[in-house]
């Protein structure tokens, strides 16, 4: 199929899919069409609301369903809502975003509706105990939820090393070991963490643990949970060599061993995906920055077909 960006009349980046009530539903973030001095503070990246949209089939045209949730209305955020995931628990729709709270420190927040496209309510403040970006939200064949997350440079995993905030802290040296995005168990109202969120430890074929100077393996940002025939895939991007690859695990928490990559470098400096089935057949999400002609921060959404070969490995996709 053509990999066609699925709206073009604002940019998208971020999308997180999910099939809810028989359909595709795409929460991704908004990139506003307007110039900004580019640092690795991400300051460029000045988004204020999300728009939710949906398919009836991938390969179908998408519909905006407009602003389902804004900045303004967030009592403890302050600036920079980014990428964001939605849940589904007993008819009840939410939505987790990360944003900067009133100091600057990254949280990650819920809002909640009734329908799949919003509009949400936020909670007044954000899930204790949390911290960093790109929530990713994971419903295990248990009915367990889980609630993955963390990236580094701009989203400040590196400042809660350790377990506090120091706001100078750096990625560890290329030979200490890289830092891993964090998974915690949701309570059953959705709303907190059951305990604090623990590392998900991504290993080589060895068993050990990756170190940070592996830029084309280690972990940058941009986590994704998804299950296939009872294995945990944790799909991300590795940020600075700009690939999605993936690890697997028999555990949703892990730790998960490195398998290799799925989609090679896009237009733009990052990408940022979600993997769902939808009629038989699965599917990658994903962002670049094409339709702007390779602005790094005004991104478009894209959606390809996603194969599995026969050992459970992910076959590699150009964009």
């Amino acid at each position: 199929m053509p990999k066609k960006h699925l709206v073009t009349h604002m940019f998208t980046a971020d999308p997180s899919a999910h099939v809810f009530e028989g359909r595709v539903y795409i929460y991704p973030s908004h990139d506003l069409d307007k110039d900004a001095p580019e640092n690795d503070s991400g300051d460029q990246y000045a988004m204020t609301d999300y728009h939710v949209l949906s398919q009836p089939h991938p390969e179908k045209r998408a519909t905006d369903h407009g602003e389902a949730l804004h900045l303004r209305d967030v009592p403890w955020a302050s600036r920079q809502l980014w990428g964001l995931d939605a849940a589904c628990r007993k008819g009840r729709y939410y939505l987790y975003f990360p944003a900067r709270d009133k100091e600057g420190i990254f949280r990650i927040g819920v809002a909640i509706s009734d329908r799949p496209e919003g509009p949400f309510q936020p909670e007044p403040q954000p899930i204790a105990g949390s911290f960093s970006i790109d929530p990713c939200a994971f419903r295990d064949d248990d009915g367990e939820f889980y609630l993955g997350f963390g990236g580094i440079w701009a989203g400040q995993l590196q400042c809660w090393a350790t377990g506090s905030y120091q706001p100078d802290a750096q990625e560890p040296p290329d030979d200490a070991l890289a830092l891993c995005p964090k998974i915690a168990r949701l309570t059953p109202d959705m709303l907190q963490f059951v305990a604090p969120p623990q590392d998900a430890v991504i290993v080589d074929e060895n068993g050990a643990p990756l170190k940070s100077g592996d830029r084309s393996r280690r972990y940058f940002e941009g986590p994704w949970l998804h299950k296939y025939r009872g294995t945990y895939y944790l799909s991300y991007s590795t940020g600075t060599t700009h690939y999605l690859v993936y690890a697997t695990s028999d555990r949703p928490t892990g730790p998960f061993t490195f398998r290799g990559r799925i989609l090679n470098p896009v237009v733009g400096w990052t990408t940022h995906h979600s993997i769902i089935e939808f009629g038989g057949r699965w599917w990658l999400y994903y962002h670049d920055a094409s339709l702007s002609g390779g602005v790094s921060y005004k991104r478009s959404v894209k959606v390809q077909e996603l194969f599995y070969e026969a050992d459970g490995s992910i076959r590699t996709l150009d964009p």
